[in-house]
């Protein structure tokens, strides 16, 4: 499948080297479709069926005709890439065109706000860091408001005003603190508010989640082996079971910041207690990828929008994978009645071409002062505007035929994956996902009958998906953090052949899994082991 190299393999050698070991390892020179190809020993065109589809990037498919086309146009036009610190209505007419979507879909008026990055970690990050940039100002609003009621308090009580004793519960201070005047209990009031105002930000996001591997959205990711090392990088998040009411009601109530405010009413000075923004933002995705093709639930979804919006936590909704309608709708989220505060696409906004990101804010939460503070040199370029603009023109044309295709063809997929898992419940365990956005578990294998099979079994997925390319040449990979769940995330111009395809692929790959068949699955040519069910040897080698 490669061309052999005498120079050193210097870009990510170790990784090579992994898929090399598992027959992945395959140099592609074109692509269209749902189809990649390489280059056979005579030369001659090699397809394999794409089910991978760019971890979601590729709605419209490899080199789709229209974007391609377009793509060339502007670059024989010399359509200027870089012309930054301009006028970029190219990027307003994207927005412009999301907004429209967006309006359609969650039934509001209000404008989001585009901030244009290049992949989907990017958009996670510069939403994270709008939503800090929002409490930080919130919280020096609130400090400024607290000094200056302090000084009304202070000018009340020096023109006779009393204080009354409820104050000094609320500040803790005991009778001698009472006996000690105002200044005291202003002291206490003031120590106590500037301990609660100083607190870190609190990130919520959920268990199995991934949101990119840069410094910040790292932490963000469940995935410890992604995490862990960089832990003293930046904030660590709290992450919580998807669909627990209890647990986000208790992290919310845990977590909460408060300061003691001064009230003058009618000759009397009091104290009450106010929220003090602590919540930098809830993260989350409607269909987490890399953890295992699971779909948040309608109900805790609406949980979330609604104890969110008491707790004053802006909600971060993560549609890198999910959005750009792979799953029916342009966004996931919409069919589960949650509306974010800020949104994160990318991927297929790309159409397969561009490297291009967008994060969109609420307009009543967007802060201007973040256009001052964040910038990327290859963010808004014209070039990858026009072809984003020209991704949803498609994805929008005939009133949204793009998506009914995309629910149509799901169903088609969903079906025949069930019915896979129907006749084979002793190798697969579930089959998850909406749209053109599907997952396939298998068992633990840790207990085959084979020698071969059982040494795979951390990886699982790999090995399957060696096996894909090497038998079917269909390619497609596991999840990230759940490496028993195979992903398929096809164009939407998947056929009932390409269907088929990988219909039969699976079903030869449950055979070999019920059988024990290491050697079939992992193409080495003897697998020395017995089966644990009926005794009976399954090879006669061990696995290379």
């Amino acid at each position: 499948m490669n061309t052999v190299s005498a120079d050193p393999q210097l870009a990510e050698p170790y990784l090579l080297g992994w898929l090399s070991s598992l027959g992945l390892d395959v140099d592609y020179v074109r692509a269209e479709g749902n189809t990649l190809y390489y280059l056979g020993a005579s030369g001659e065109e090699i397809p394999v069926l794409d089910f991978a589809g760019g971890y979601g990037s590729l709605i419209l498919g490899h080199n789709h005709p229209r974007i391609t086309a377009y793509a060339q146009q502007l670059l024989a036009s010399q359509t200027p890439v870089h012309a930054q610190f301009s006028r970029h209505p190219y990027a307003n007419d994207v927005a412009l065109a999301l907004n429209r979507i967006l309006q359609r879909e969650l039934g509001t008026e209000e404008n989001y706000s585009a901030i244009f990055a290049n992949t989907g970690a990017e958009a996670v990050e510069a939403a994270v860091k709008h939503a800090e940039l929002d409490r930080g100002l919130r919280l020096a609003e609130l400090r400024t408001r607290l000094e200056e009621n302090l000084a009304a308090a202070r000018a009340a009580v020096a023109a006779g005003a009393g204080v009354a004793p409820e104050a000094h519960r609320l500040a803790g201070t005991d009778t001698q603190g009472q006996a000690a005047g105002f200044e005291a209990l202003a002291a206490a009031v003031t120590s106590r508010n500037a301990e609660q105002t100083a607190r870190p930000p609190v990130l919520l996001t959920l268990e199995g989640g991934f949101h990119g591997k840069l410094v910040g959205s790292v932490q963000l990711t469940h995935n410890e082996g992604y995490r862990t090392p960089f832990a003293a990088l930046a904030t660590p998040a709290r992450f919580l079971p998807a669909n627990s009411p209890q647990a986000l009601k208790n992290v919310l109530e845990s977590e909460r910041a408060t300061v003691l405010d001064w009230v003058v009413d009618d000759g009397t000075v009091s104290l009450v207690e106010r929220n003090s923004p602590v919540f930098c933002a809830f993260v989350l995705e409607p269909i987490q990828g890399e953890g295992g093709i699971r779909v948040l639930s309608e109900e805790f979804a609406q949980e979330i929008q609604r104890a969110c919006a008491e707790a004053d936590c802006p909600v971060i909704v993560d549609e890198v994978q999910s959005g750009m309608g792979r799953s029916g709708d342009f966004l996931a989220s919409s069919a589960l009645g949650l509306v974010g505060d800020y949104y994160a696409l990318a991927k297929s906004l790309g159409g397969g071409i561009a490297k291009t990101s967008v994060m969109l804010t609420r307009q009543s939460r967007y802060r201007s002062e973040f256009e001052l503070v964040h910038s990327s040199t290859f963010a808004k370029d014209a070039f990858s505007c026009f072809i984003s603009h020209k991704v949803l023109e498609i994805l929008e044309a005939d009133d949204g035929a793009a998506y009914r295709t995309v629910r149509e063809r799901g169903a088609k997929l969903l079906g025949m994956l069930e019915a896979v898992r129907a006749d084979f419940p002793d190798v697969v365990k579930d089959v998850r996902g909406r749209g053109l956005m599907l997952g396939l578990e298998f068992h633990d294998q840790s207990g085959s009958g084979s020698a071969a099979i059982r040494d795979s079994a951390p990886l699982l997925g790999y090995t399957v998906a060696g096996y894909l390319m090497r038998e079917h040449r269909i390619r497609t990979f596991p999840t990230a953090s759940a490496v028993n769940t195979l992903r398929f995330e096809p164009s939407l111009y998947l056929t009932d052949a390409e269907i088929d395809r990988l219909d039969q692929a699976l079903r030869d790959t449950a055979r070999l899994l019920r059988t024990h068949d290491g050697a079939g699955l992992t193409g080495t040519a003897t697998d020395t082991d017995t089966d644990t069910d009926t005794g009976t040897d399954t090879g006669t080698a061990t696995v290379a």
